[in-house]
Parts: structure tokens; sequence; C-alpha cells
């Protein structure tokens, strides 16, 4: 099969989904890892990643739904890393 210049490479959504899981807090990491910049950061990264794969046609020349999505997820990436924002707290320690 000849790829597209018009299209993502097949294979390059479910890597983009592969990493975006391995860089995801989990509910049992979220307490140990939520305060680490870079490891929030990452995982936004990874997923405006997923979302402007999953979401975008590369030859589009008007703004897709897949591309904001990616802006919004990579500028909370960069609050993260420019200290910015931080992390709300724990929904279930404020019951």
């Amino acid at each position: 099969m000849i790829p597209s210049h018009r299209s993502w490479p097949p294979e390059a959504l479910p890597l983009a989904e592969r990493l975006h899981r391995q860089l995801s807090i989990g509910d049992r990491d979220w307490h140990a890892l939520k305060h680490q910049r870079s490891r929030r950061a990452a995982e936004q990264v990874a997923a405006a990643l997923v979302q402007l794969l999953a979401a975008d046609e590369p030859a589009a020349r008007a703004a897709t739904e897949g591309r904001r999505s990616a802006i919004a997820l990579l500028e909370n990436a960069q609050a993260w890393l420019r200290a910015e924002i931080s992390d709300p707290g724990c929904p279930a320690h404020g019951r």
C-alpha cells in the first residue's frame, strides 16, 4: 500500500495511544505523581498527539476539532511546565 501524503500513517494513532497509556497517571499513582510537572505535561502532550491523529486531516486548511483539542492540551502542558497551574487536589478528600 502506498502511503497517502494527505492523511496520517495508519500505524501512527495506535502508537500514540500506546504512548498516552504509558504516560497517563492512573488512580494508583495519582498521589505519588500528581506534583511532578514534567509527568503531567508529558501526559498532556501525548493526549494532544492522540487528539490530532484521531480527529484531524493533515491536508485540511481550516482548523479542525482535532487541532483545537490538541492546541488546548499543549497549552495546558506548557502551563504545567511553567508552574502556572498546579494540582487542584483530590475530589475524594473534599467529601
